[in-house]
């Protein structure tokens, strides 16, 4: 189906969502990336991402009333919906019928 395919950022996002579960905010997902995955990004950059989910309807978002810690400014949070959690897992099925076709040979070979 056109459109739904995710991309590498797009999948890294979306896991962060399904994980953070009630605190998946755009700051909190970009500063998760930089802690797993030593890349920065900025927040801006994860709201994009975001948006393209929503669109493909893997998410959903409300917002969330402030607290004191934020100086009482809401937030919107995300959640993964039925469908996204599928293209997670066809994503995860993919990845794995290829990692079952690599040898640990395979592996050794490097060609530069």
């Amino acid at each position: 189906m056109k459109g739904t395919n995710l991309g590498e950022f797009e999948e890294l996002v979306l896991l962060i969502v399904v994980a953070r579960s009630e605190d998946a905010y755009s700051v909190a997902i970009a500063r998760t990336i930089d802690e797993v995955s030593n890349r920065k990004v900025v927040h801006s950059v994860v709201h994009a991402s975001l948006n393209r989910l929503n669109k493909k309807g893997f998410v959903t978002s409300e917002m969330k009333e402030g607290t004191s810690e934020r100086g009482g400014r809401s937030k919107r949070v995300y959640m993964v919906t039925t469908a996204g959690r599928q293209a997670l897992e066809d994503v995860k099925l993919q990845r794995d019928k290829l990692w079952d076709m690599i040898t640990p040979a395979s592996l050794v070979k490097v060609y530069v």
